[in-house]
């Protein structure tokens, strides 16, 4: 086989597995909450403004005792950043019994986390992110706190740019 044909063929295999490439996902939510998707785009707008004007990279890291924070410049990328079929959807709370069970801690019903699946920093949280996987959860109880949902939200959507903006994620 000539040098020419070969490319061809290799090309041609290439081309029809998708080269490697990973998909594009359409813009959007999979909005599996009460909220309307004007809201989810209102809250995703608030994480990008957010996120020009500063970067927090360490929050979590800070619960420790004489950390400091890892501030950055805001990042102008983060308004051009659009969520891809973020799947978003409220999960039920892990009991009272449950919590302290696993972890000693006593909360009254709801406690207003959920479990937070490896590789978390914490055992449970009031919701968490899979970049990979394009989604973000929260616990139920959640759902109708008004601006403590937003809050939470838009801290959990902006550990979705910063994701794809290549930000190091280990302590948000």
């Amino acid at each position: 086989m000539g040098w020419s044909l070969r490319t061809l063929i290799l090309t041609m295999v290439l081309v029809g597995s998708g080269g490697g490439e990973s998909e594009v996902l359409p813009i959007g939510f999979v909005n599996r909450t009460q909220h309307s998707g004007a809201d989810l785009w209102t809250i995703w707008k608030s994480a990008q403004q957010s996120l020009a004007r500063k970067v927090d990279l360490n929050p979590l890291q800070r619960s420790d005792p004489g950390v400091l924070a890892d501030m950055r410049q805001g990042d102008s990328r983060a308004l051009r950043e659009a969520p891809h079929q973020i799947g978003v959807a409220r999960e039920p709370d892990v009991t009272s019994a449950t919590l302290f069970g696993t972890t000693g801690v006593l909360r009254t019903d709801p406690t207003g986390l959920i479990a937070c699946p490896q590789p978390c920093n914490v055992r449970y949280a009031a919701a968490f992110s899979k970049y990979d996987l394009h989604l973000t959860r929260y616990a139920e109880s959640w759902e109708l706190e008004g601006d403590n949902f937003a809050i939470l939200l838009e801290y959990e959507f902006e550990n979705q740019i910063l994701s794809a903006l290549g930000y190091n994620m280990s302590w948000r």
